[in-house]
Parts: C-alpha cells; sequence; structure tokens
C-alpha cells in the first residue's frame, strides 16, 4: 500500500487588494458609480402628485393595491407585459453593449461592480493602498490597531448594506412612512427580515466574496462568447508591441511592457490581462489606466493594452492602423440587435398610449349554464369585471346587442348604471334575459356583445359573449 496522499484539486482563494488608480476609465466608473447609487437611494423618495386617492410616490411597487407606480405610468396585473417587454429590452441591450464593445456592463454597471467599488473605496481609506492592505493581512498577529481596523472596515461596510436594504424595501411602501414604523419598531417583520438579508447579503458579496460572485455564481462569462465575435471591442494587450518584456538599458532589444506589473496590481479580479483574453476579465479599463501612466513616465505612446478588436491584430502586427471604432460599433450584428430592441421599445410606448382607461372582462356563470323562470323566459348569468383607472369614481352604463329580445338586469339594481370606485376593479353580477319563445331562448347559442360607457367622458369598452338557450 502506498502512502502517498492524493493531491488536492482545490486551491484557497487568495484575497485581491487592488491598487488604486487613476485616468479616463477609473473617472467614468465613479461617475457611473455615484449615478446608479444615487439612483438606487434617493429615487423612494422622490414625490409625484397623483390625487388624493393615490399615492404620491414616483416609484412604488403597490402589492396590496396590485400596482406598479412609475412617475406618470400606472403599470395593473393584468398589463404584466408591460415588465415583459422591459425584461426583453434589458436583454437585447445587454447583447447590444457585449457584442459591440465586450463586458462592459459587467465591468461599470452591474450592482456587484458597483457596490464592490464602494467596498473597497471604503477599505483603502480605513486601511490604506494596496501594500498596506497587503500588510495588514499577512500580519499574523491580532494586535489593537489591526483590530481597529478590521471593525471600523466591517461597521462601515454593514452600515452600507443596511441602507442598501433600506432603501430596497422603500419601494414597496410609502417610504416616510415606512421609515418612521422601522425606527419605532412597528414596521411589518417581513420587512426587518427583508432588510436583515440584503444587509448580510450585501456585506459579504461586496466585502468578502467580490471576484468570487462574478467567476462562479454569475453565469453571464460562460456565454459571453456567444455574444462576441472578432470584432467586438475588448480590453486586450499588444504583444507584438511589448515583448520581450524586461527592464534594463538595453531599451532597443526589449518590447515597451517594462513587466511593472501595474495593470495586474489594479485588477479587481487579480488576473494579467497579458495572458490573453480570459473569462473572468469584465472589462473594467483599469488596466488601460494603469498601463497608461506607465507609458505616459518612461515617454513610450499610450495603448500597450487598450480596447481591440480581434480582427484588427493582423493590420497592426503588419504596422497599420486599426480601422476606426464606429466600424467595429456599427455592423451587422449591433445593428439588428439595434432594431430589435427599438421595436420592442416602440411597441411598449404605442401600447402605453393606447390602452384604454376602463377596461371589463366577462366571465359567464356555467353551473347552471341557464335557468328557466316562472313566465318561460330563459335568463343567463354573468361575472362582470370592471375596472376603473381613473383618480375618481366614475358611473359606468351597461347595455348589450347583437339581439333585439335580450335584455339585461343589474343584481340589485332597476337600472343599467353602477359606480365604479377609483382605481379599482368592481365585480357585479348580471342577468341577460331572453322571452319565451324567442329566439334566443329556443337556439343553443346566441351570439351578442356587452358594452360598458363610461358616463363621464364617453369612453367605451366591449367584449363578446355567448347566450345559452333552452334548444328545444
Amino acid at each position: 500500500m502506498s502512502d502517498t496522499q492524493p493531491t488536492s484539486l482545490y486551491a484557497g482563494r487568495e484575497p485581491i487588494f487592488p491598487r488604486r488608480v487613476s485616468g479616463n476609465f477609473r473617472n467614468l466608473k465613479w461617475i457611473i458609480m455615484i449615478v446608479t447609487l444615487g439612483i438606487y437611494y434617493v429615487t423612494p423618495w422622490i414625490r409625484w402628485d397623483r390625487g388624493p386617492q393615490l399615492p404620491d410616490q414616483a416609484v412604488l411597487i403597490d402589492l396590496s393595491g396590485r400596482r406598479f407606480f412609475f412617475f406618470w405610468i400606472e403599470i395593473w396585473p393584468h398589463e404584466f407585459y408591460f415588465v415583459a417587454g422591459l425584461l426583453i429590452m434589458a436583454g437585447l441591450g445587454l447583447f447590444l453593449f457585449t457584442s459591440a464593445l465586450g463586458r462592459v456592463w459587467c465591468g461599470y454597471a452591474c450592482p456587484q461592480t458597483v457596490w464592490t467599488d464602494l467596498f473597497i473605496l471604503v477599505e483603502r481609506w480605513v486601511e490604506g493602498d494596496r501594500n498596506n492592505r497587503l500588510r495588514l493581512h499577512r500580519q499574523k498577529k491580532l494586535d489593537f490597531h489591526k483590530a481597529r481596523l478590521r471593525v471600523t472596515k466591517w461597521t462601515l461596510w454593514l452600515l452600507i448594506g443596511l441602507a442598501t436594504g433600506g432603501a430596497w424595501v422603500f419601494y414597496f411602501a410609502d417610504a416616510p412612512t415606512l421609515l418612521r414604523d422601522l425606527v419605532t419598531l412597528n414596521a411589518h417583520p417581513v420587512a426587518y427580515t427583508t432588510m436583515l438579508i440584503l444587509t448580510l447579503t450585501t456585506f459579504f458579496f461586496g466585502g468578502f466574496a467580490r471576484e468570487q460572485i462574478c467567476i462562479y455564481a454569475c453565469p453571464w462569462p460562460r456565454i459571453q462568447a456567444a455574444m462576441m465575435d472578432e470584432d467586438t471591442l475588448t480590453v486586450a494587450y499588444r504583444d507584438w508591441r511589448g515583448e520581450p518584456r524586461g527592464k534594463g538599458k538595453a531599451r532597443d532589444t526589449l518590447g515597451d511592457c517594462i513587466d511593472c506589473n501595474a495593470c495586474v496590481n489594479v485588477c479587481p479580479m487579480g488576473i494579467d490581462i497579458r495572458d490573453g483574453q480570459q473569462m473572468e476579465c469584465i472589462t473594467c479599463a483599469l488596466c488601460i489606466d494603469a498601463c497608461d501612466d506607465v507609458m505616459a513616465k518612461i515617454g513610450k505612446p499610450r495603448g500597450l493594452i487598450d480596447y481591440l478588436a480581434l480582427s484588427d491584430e493582423p493590420r497592426e502586427r503588419a504596422g497599420n492602423t486599426p480601422r476606426p471604432i464606429w466600424q467595429h460599433v456599427f455592423r451587422v450584428r449591433t445593428m439588428m440587435y439595434t432594431a430589435l430592441w427599438s421595436l420592442v421599445g416602440i411597441g411598449l410606448v404605442f401600447a402605453l398610449f393606447v390602452r384604454p382607461d376602463i377596461e371589463m372582462t366577462v366571465a359567464p356563470v356555467r353551473n347552471p349554464t341557464f335557468v328557466v323562470l316562472s313566465d318561460g323566459s330563459v335568463r343567463n348569468t354573468y361575472d362582470i369585471r370592471l375596472l376603473n383607472k381613473h383618480g375618481e369614481d366614475r358611473p359606468f352604463r351597461i347595455t348589450l346587442n347583437g339581439s333585439d329580445f335580450l335584455r339585461i338586469q343589474l343584481e340589485g339594481s332597476p337600472y343599467e348604471t353602477v359606480t365604479v370606485p377609483a382605481n379599482e376593479t368592481y365585480l357585479l353580477k348580471v342577468f341577460v334575459v331572453a322571452p319565451k319563445g324567442s329566439a334566443p331562448a329556443d337556439s343553443e347559442r346566441t351570439e351578442f356583445r356587452f358594452w360598458v360607457e363610461d358616463l363621464t367622458n364617453g369612453d367605451r369598452a366591449h367584449k363578446d359573449t355567448i347566450f345559452n338557450g333552452r334548444a328545444n
């Protein structure tokens, strides 16, 4: 028997401590981070006047009222196709940007990237830049200095996580009211539970997991290749210009890369872009800023690491200039995605403006299918739901056409009108009667149409259905 132990295929994670870098792409990431976090945290507090009977929160997911409010737009449950359309647009937009510029969504606007950037900023502010954080990480002894820095950093992370979870629950209730209830401990337990879960997940994902979420939990790195081709612009290293790497006085025999590892030290994923395209790369372009800074110091032109397209490599190796950026961005694939994205958007806008302010659904009562009354007439029963999307009560009149013999009766009322409350669905039982000996009474099926009219402004809606007779 051999005493040799099997080799483990598992490698423990080595924490990544990106170095601070400045440049155009880093500035762009700062701007996007400020804008996206500002939108997320501030939006629930924006007010929007919709009238006395509607909430005045600009963006609100009203679960109890089964509606979604977005400024002047109001989405009802049966209009979920708007949400589906927005999801389709988001998917097509992701395909479009990936096809043109690689994983720019992952590098700049993905929530995991944005919150990780914020957590790294706090970490750098508390513990110092890369070398200080590395030294602190490798320090085995937990003294007062290390404990103070760790507690300070984790406290700030938890506060960010708490603000993140709190902002999320504010989208589902009136923000000022919910904040008061949270502080006074009168909020619903679901609110506290949701905040706790989001606080802990934000704390863990942004503070500890970081690049592990992008590599192992997110499916997008594994399917992005299907969206990219040889004309996609993505971050790459011009090895024909940089190799062989090295430092020293014999610059005539070496490439432009001085092997300073600046591109590696600033990478939030901990990879070396000089090794070629890798699944872990999120196209954040911080390595471009770091490399351009080094090239400026040694008097070399920028662009050793840059946004490149695979199809331009032979041209550049031969000493020719690459194709203009617009030729990479505007090509058949990206134009197709743009056209599909635009069509879905135009369709949603059109559907938004043509949707009626009143709606009606009709459900015939099938048990029994019909009833023969004492005078021999035949009666059918229908459940009608009337939806009033206006911010005030409206009188609706119910009529029918399709047969001269059918007459309508509303349950509990001798009239054909009913008042529907504002922004509510009103259930109404309606009877349709055919006199004895009439064609609808003696026929198996008679088609007719219900009409509902808003007596305030004249808007109308209709539904087709059938009348069941005795069929002698």
